[in-house]
């Protein structure tokens, strides 16, 4: 009610705490807030209680994957560039990997293995609220992440985007969909990373050519209780100062002249341009791998108040089989608890963890409720970690 003058009073008493759940979100308790509207006849006393920014868990409840048909050994690099077999599995770990051609899109990839973690977690296209497509090599400029919604027939128009972090994708995106069921009521986010690098690679270039290969990968993230909660923590980060080591820039193509000297010399209209080939510094690289890399999973497990005795499972981006070794050795973890498929399919960039997670899932490795430390590392640079439970 309005006092003498025509405005309401308030007298508030407000209590906050705050709590952390096992992620590293924080959130406020129960605030009681008592509001007093005073007047010459009447008070009246109101309690509310403000919701909780975080009321909701995620989990991990399905998982899919898709690659090409064309498979590309060792031996049938040698054929086009100064290199065998030996040479190759040695540095690397690669025997082989798929390659993208004829009428395969990158889409029907992402959508093959969204249909599978989808099916594997009993959810339909329709349910689904948000699709996160990680990739840095999308079929169109704009982003390739609507198309997947369509392909996958939703009809509720489910907002759909990409997200670009390079081999560190993933990852990003599983973070980013816990925050968007965290935060913002979402209860089915589609993580996809699919990358087809093979586009982008200088087949005459022996240094790069033979790391990469083309697939997609998918998890369904759902949320939960809170008790139920499978994310434990995270870890990420960028430097831009270590592009210079990994990178594919802009180049322009040259001009055609049409203009005349006068449009050339003025630069405008700009000259059409495409993006040039993978360019790495394969040592330095490598170095920063190396380092990082187990820095981040440590940050991580520190957040989620876990040790490296709690870890069943080390999955890291596949890159290059002497970095996993290196990393799984510093972390202490035993070969037969680190996940790999490197050797047949090589550096798929954003869709090698969620592509090994699916295989091992399938074959009965990983089990319901086992406990995951995954981290993503590459271009940009950026590389970070999870720590995460299946199913």
């Amino acid at each position: 009610m309005a006092n003498a003058s025509g405005f309401l009073t308030q007298s508030m008493r407000i209590s906050s705490s705050f709590g952390l759940n096992p992620s590293g979100f924080c959130y406020p308790e129960v605030i009681p807030k008592r509001v007093r509207c005073s007047s010459t006849s009447q008070a009246i006393e109101t309690e509310s209680r403000l919701p909780r920014l975080v009321s909701k868990g995620c989990k991990l409840v399905g998982c899919g994957s898709a690659v090409p048909q064309l498979q590309i050994s060792n031996d049938d690099l040698a054929k086009i560039v100064d290199t065998n077999d030996e040479w190759i599995s040695a540095r690397t770990g690669i025997r082989n990997r798929r390659i993208l051609t004829g009428n395969e899109s990158l889409t029907g990839l992402a959508a093959e293995a969204s249909l599978k973690a989808l099916e594997m977690a009993q959810v339909e296209p329709d349910d689904v609220d948000l699709i996160l497509l990680c990739t840095s090599t999308p079929e169109d400029l704009f982003g390739g992440a609507p198309q997947i919604q369509k392909a996958l027939g939703c009809k509720g128009n489910p907002l759909a985007f990409d997200i670009t972090a390079a081999c560190s994708g993933f990852v990003l995106g599983l973070v980013s969909a816990s925050c968007y069921i965290r935060g913002g009521g979402f209860k089915n986010v589609l993580v996809i990373g699919a990358d087809s690098l093979s586009r982008y690679v200088d087949w005459t270039d022996r240094g790069t050519c033979i790391l990469f290969g083309d697939a997609a990968g998918a998890v369904l993230v759902q949320a939960c209780d809170s008790e139920e909660d499978g994310l434990f923590g995270f870890d990420l980060h960028s430097d831009g100062d270590g592009n210079r080591h990994l990178n594919a820039g802009i180049k322009e193509n040259e001009s055609n002249h049409e203009l005349g000297t006068n449009g050339s010399a003025l630069g405008f209209p700009p000259n059409s341009s495409s993006f040039s080939c993978i360019k790495m510094n394969g040592t330095e690289v490598f170095r920063f791998a190396v380092s990082v890399v187990p820095q981040t999973i440590e940050a991580s497990l520190a957040k989620a108040g876990l040790d490296r005795s709690d870890i069943d499972w080390l999955l890291l981006h596949q890159a290059n089989k002497r970095i996993i070794d290196g990393v799984a050795t510093r972390l202490e973890v035993p070969k037969d608890r680190v996940i790999s498929n490197l050797a047949n399919y090589g550096n798929t960039s954003a869709a090698s963890i969620p592509l090994a997670l699916d295989e091992a899932v399938r074959s009965g490795k990983v089990k319901q409720g086992e406990t995951i430390a995954t981290a993503g590392f590459g271009a940009g640079l950026t590389w970070g970690s999870a720590i995460l439970r299946w199913g």
